[in-house]
Parts: structure tokens; C-alpha cells; sequence
């Protein structure tokens, strides 16, 4: 399901900012990586990676990054529909709905991208070293295993009448 960007209203959160150093003859040069969260609060997130030679661009670039993959999220009530787990690399993060009034329990990468996405009532654990590159990829990877109820019971009636055809042929 693709969506145009321009007619969400998007906010954008820097999770990260990495400096990294080039040594030339002359001494160091130095080079900036941001990482950046986009959502509009109501099921759309992206994630993106900028590097440029100042922050202010490198930021411009992973916010362009992130507005062109934007994934959709099933929410439910304010929460998650159920249970998910999210891997990258090393990175596990689990995903738990929580009841109303719970809050977002969450650390710094994940509660980045799980606030943008609109949840409001959310359990999380990182379970890794923590990089926040691979954290909030593996956050994004649990949140796009989510499914709706609606979601499943078209997939299950689709099955049952695939199913139905093999046995008749």
C-alpha cells in the first residue's frame, strides 16, 4: 500500500547522531550519520539514515530517506494488536500491548519510533547491546509482523477456499 507523504502530516524525531572521523594527511576529517524516526501518529512510521559533512544536512537526507519507506502499522485501540517479536543483526526487541493508562514503557530507540507510530499504551525490551541503528530496525521489523484482525480473517477465508479448489480438482 503505497501513501504519498506530502498529505500526512508527518513529525520527524532524531534517534541518533554518530560522528565519525576520516584521518588524512592533514589531520581528521569529520563526518556526521543521523538516524531518523518519521510518523504521523496514526499507524504511518519510516525510519532513515543521513550522512553528510554537517548535522543540519545529514539530517535533511535520513528525513527524505525515511519519508520514502514509510510502512503502515496496524493499531488497536492505542495499542498493538498482540504479541511481536522484532529482529535485527543481534538486536531483539519485544513488543507487548498494555492496558489503558500504562504509557509507553519503552527505551530511547524504541520509544522514538513507537511514540511516531501512535501507540500510547505499550510494554517493550530491548534485548541486545543496544546500537540504535539495529534497535530501531528490529523495532520496524516487529511492527510490520503485526497483523490486524481484519487482515486475518481475509487471509484465512482466501486459504479455505484455495483449499477447497485442490480438493475438488
Amino acid at each position: 500500500m503505497r501513501v504519498n507523504p506530502d498529505e500526512l502530516s508527518l513529525k520527524d524525531k532524531v534517534v541518533f547522531i554518530n560522528r565519525v572521523a576520516k584521518v588524512v594527511k592533514g589531520g581528521k576529517r569529520f563526518n556526521f550519520c543521523a538516524l531518523v524516526v518519521v510518523g504521523d501518529g496514526h499507524g504511518w512510521v519510516g525510519i532513515g539514515k543521513g550522512k553528510a559533512a554537517e548535522v543540519p544536512v545529514a539530517i535533511s537526507k535520513a528525513v527524505e530517506q525515511a519519508k520514502k519507506h514509510l510502512v503502515h502499522v496496524p493499531l488497536k485501540g492505542g495499542t498493538i494488536p498482540h504479541e511481536v517479536h522484532g529482529l535485527f543483526g543481534a538486536e531483539h526487541v519485544l513488543l507487548k500491548p498494555a492496558v489503558d493508562g500504562t504509557g509507553i514503557i519503552a527505551g530511547g530507540a524504541v520509544r522514538a519510533v513507537v511514540e511516531l507510530v501512535g501507540a500510547h499504551n505499550i510494554i517493550a525490551k530491548t534485548l541486545g547491546r543496544g546500537n540504535p541503528f539495529n534497535t530501531v530496525r528490529a523495532t520496524l521489523d516487529g511492527l510490520t509482523q503485526l497483523r490486524s484482525l481484519d487482515d486475518v480473517i481475509r487471509f484465512r477465508r482466501q486459504a479455505v477456499v484455495e483449499g477447497r479448489e485442490r480438493a475438488t480438482v
